[in-house]
């Protein structure tokens, strides 16, 4: 099947599957899997255009609703921290955009960028699962959080977030588990919600914005939807089955994965 904004030709049912296997895992620590639905795109398939920063926002857009849904029925959804992630992340998006499209258009630089943040993200990941307890049942609420601190790191989160094309909010679970002491059964909820209000933004902004003669950063919106589709699927899924999981293991696997990533694109970026 060919996607003709992307250029990508690939079998129909690879995105979905994809997308429901990386979201199953992601979703139960609150990050919707766009960052690992990046590295696919531009080494798998072969996307690196700065609209495939666009396009994953469109998979955010059609995926997270699910995981949201899930983790409010349940009543494992914190309504003020959600806000306060999106208030804050919000604003930097426009930063992001603009950092993206104008320094950061070269797909090596690009991978270096994306890199540095999934070193970063590993790291907080690693910190935290050392000292994590194993019981896979935690509940704790994240009700009692500092709303200045949380709005002042997803004002800076979402500058990243904006140029790497997750939304800002898909950043903020490592750093408030890591940083600010919370628990992730108690923010899972709340920072999907952030990252969707903000990919709202974010399609717009790649989506209508003036981009440099020869750049494109419309989203491959068909590319995308298709990737959400299997991702609805995989955060419903996986938010469902998270109090049955260890967060402990979950953490472990997930920050080796970003370790090794990020060691890939740094060295490709050296590698000329």
């Amino acid at each position: 099947m060919l996607f003709e904004v992307s250029g990508v030709t690939v079998p129909f049912w690879l995105p979905p599957l994809v997308a429901f296997v990386i979201s199953f895992f992601t979703s139960m620590v609150g990050i919707s899997g766009a960052f690992l639905l990046l590295p696919f795109q531009m080494s798998v398939l072969g996307y690196v255009a700065p609209s495939v920063s666009a396009t994953n926002l469109v998979f955010n857009l059609v995926a997270i609703p699910a995981g949201v849904w899930r983790y409010a029925r349940e009543g494992r959804m914190d309504w003020r921290l959600a806000w306060t992630i999106a208030a804050g992340t919000l604003p930097g998006l426009l930063a992001g955009w603009w950092l993206r499209v104008h320094w950061l258009a070269d797909p090596r630089a690009f991978k270096f960028f994306a890199g540095l943040v999934l070193a970063v993200l590993a790291l907080k990941l690693l910190r935290d699962a050392r000292g994590q307890s194993r019981d896979p049942a935690g509940t704790a609420a994240a009700a009692d959080f500092r709303a200045r601190p949380v709005f002042l790191l997803a004002l800076a989160i979402g500058v990243i977030g904006g140029a790497y094309g997750v939304g800002g909010g898909a950043f903020m679970a490592p750093f408030l588990v890591a940083s600010l002491g919370m628990s992730l059964h108690g923010i899972a909820g709340a920072t999907l919600f952030g990252t969707l209000v903000t990919s709202v933004a974010g399609v717009a902004l790649y989506q209508f914005l003036p981009a440099p003669p020869g750049i494109e950063t419309r989203p491959d919106w068909a590319l995308g939807i298709l990737f959400g589709f299997g991702g609805a699927a995989g955060m419903y899924v996986g938010a469902m089955t998270q109090k049955r999981v260890s967060q402990r293991a979950l953490k472990l696997g997930l920050a080796c994965i970003l370790a090794l990533l990020a060691l890939l694109y740094v060295t490709q970026f050296f590698a000329r």
